[in-house]
């Protein structure tokens, strides 16, 4: 886990079966708090579809200061140019998995195994749009907001970000 909010994020894409085809999504997530802060959903698994648009969320949602550590696998998404162009240009360190080690991002690995296990596996998507609603409504209404962690002492990650705020105020 991140020591503090905005100190590392983990990133990852996965795709799910829909009538109309596969839609893939991107999330990435605030190790502190396992806060999902950015996510994008496309047709297309190209970094300028699912990673960039996902980062970009992100950056606008959490307005980081430079040097948070942006954890990946080594996919040629987030190996592109253009990604690692817009690293660059939001100050952001680059950090990728070990050739083949499937452990290094397993934080995400296991968000989406739980998204899969509690909504997916029981949903059969007619099309994109529809896959897309039920994954929005998910992330920002149920994982964020009231999925309790363990790890979180229990909180949801908003509910955790929170009462960490308040402890921060309430010690200055």
């Amino acid at each position: 886990m991140g020591d503090f909010i905005n100190d590392a994020w983990t990133s990852d894409l996965t795709y799910i079966w829909t009538g109309s085809g596969w839609l893939y999504l991107t999330v990435i997530m605030d190790l502190y708090n396992r806060e999902i802060i950015g996510h994008s959903f496309s047709k297309r698994m190209t970094a300028e579809t699912t990673v960039n648009p996902a980062l970009d969320m992100a950056v606008m949602h959490r307005r980081p200061a430079p040097s948070v550590v942006i954890h990946s696998d080594q996919g040629i998404q987030y190996a592109s140019k253009s990604f690692r162009k817009k690293l660059v240009k939001h100050g952001l360190i680059q950090s990728m998995s070990g050739r083949g080690n499937c452990y290094d991002n397993g934080v995400t690995e296991s968000f989406f195994k739980t998204l899969k296990t509690e909504l997916v596996y029981f949903e059969h998507y007619r099309t994109r749009e529809e896959a897309r609603h039920s994954l929005f409504e998910y992330i920002e209404v149920f994982y964020n907001r009231k999925r309790k962690h363990s790890t979180l002492g229990y909180k949801s990650p908003v509910e955790f970000l929170r009462y960490k705020q308040q402890l921060i105020v309430m010690a200055s």
